[in-house]
């Protein structure tokens, strides 16, 4: 996999694989942790473009949904 990830996009990785994480639906989604608003949202946009997290399940238009990680951010996650 050629997707170079932060300190900051591991914490972020971290926090969804912990059950904190939240994602809205939309093409460029918002993630927030522990139901506050991620301070990075272009890691948080770019975390899931290259499919390392995803929501659990499709919800209503800009409500956050929980979020988990795809076997791809667990893959890079167990490397890191």
């Amino acid at each position: 996999m050629g997707t170079t990830v932060t300190h900051r996009g591991i914490a972020m990785l971290r926090a969804v694989a912990a059950g904190r994480g939240r994602l809205t639906g939309s093409c460029e989604p918002d993630l927030f942790v522990d139901g506050l608003p991620c301070c990075d949202q272009f890691t948080a946009h770019a975390l899931a473009h290259a499919g390392l997290l995803r929501a659990v399940c499709p919800g209503p238009a800009g409500q956050p949904v929980p979020a988990e990680l795809t076997p791809a951010g667990e893959a890079l996650l167990a490397a890191a």
